[in-house]
């Protein structure tokens, strides 16, 4: 299997390296790291959607916004029609029908926005996450992170508990249907109850995993002691759902990435060093 590292949005909060750590203006860089995986036989499967064509043509259409104008302004979310994962997936020669699976760690804005740019393709994803963000929403991060629009026209949905087989450590939901054994399912709740990360088994025998956002910045992993960001800090606490299932999980990630660096990477969704170094074929 060959993956390819996208970035599928850009958010520039105000505080510039308060957020991200390096940047030496008044702007932050913030990615929506995705996946597009190559397949022999299930054709290509795309992990996270990041923003789609909709959001970038209609963000705030009345009555029900696909984005919120107060997350947009807090985010500084720009977005752009190249960086969504239709037009790069265009760019390397493929087309929307081929997408025949997205497997999603959850089901935030900024991660499924690109769902019906491939109607073709099976929605995989834990019911718990599905029932969430379908259902009912009370307090002002639910009905914010949450967006309707950017759901209603999956005809394919692929629902999992959350319980599953040992895989260093955690649970995980294997034999997803109708993709390779070498994807599966981690569950990592805190971030959304529903919350997972998706574990990929390369061709050289080693594993990649997205944890969505178990965690935003590089210095949270491959290291005894957690470094983060103030900004991403506090966003990390107002989208929690439970903070001590974040920090458990996000803990047992750090030690996981520590002491198994020779067989398994693991990456986030919205650091753009990690991104970058993905692309470059860096190790993290």
């Amino acid at each position: 299997m060959r993956i390819h590292h996208l970035n599928c949005g850009s958010d520039c909060p105000v505080g510039g390296a308060l957020f991200d750590g390096r940047s030496s203006g008044l702007l932050g860089h913030l990615v929506c790291h995705c996946l597009l995986i190559e397949t022999d036989a299930h054709g290509l499967v795309l992990v996270d959607t990041g923003y789609g064509l909709r959001d970038v043509a209609h963000p705030h259409r009345y009555p029900a916004p696909r984005i919120t104008l107060p997350w947009r302004m807090m985010l500084n979310i720009q977005l752009r029609e190249a960086e969504t994962a239709i037009r790069q997936i265009e760019a390397l020669g493929f087309h929307a029908a081929e997408v025949r699976h997205i497997v999603l760690t959850h089901l935030d804005f900024d991660h499924a926005g690109g769902l019906e740019d491939f109607p073709n393709a099976a929605v995989h994803v834990l019911q718990r996450e599905y029932d969430d963000a379908t259902g009912p929403h009370a307090g002002i991060v639910a009905r914010n992170r949450w967006r309707q629009p950017q759901l209603r026209d999956v005809q394919d949905w692929r629902l999992y508990g959350a319980r599953g087989e040992p895989w260093f450590g955690f649970d995980a939901v294997r034999d997803l249907q109708g993709l390779p054994p070498e994807i599966l399912l981690v569950p990592l709740p805190g971030h959304t109850w529903g919350h997972a990360g998706v574990a990929i088994r390369g061709d050289d025998g080693r594993w990649l995993l997205h944890a969505g956002d178990a965690y935003f910045y590089r210095g949270e992993m491959r290291s005894a002691r957690r470094r983060c960001t103030p900004g991403l800090r506090a966003y990390q606490r107002l989208m929690e759902v439970d903070a001590d299932s974040r920090m458990r999980n996000q803990d047992r990630l750090r030690q996981l990435s520590c002491e198994r660096r020779d067989e398994l990477t693991v990456t986030c969704a919205h650091d753009p060093v990690e991104l970058e170094r993905c692309q470059a074929g860096q190790p993290l």
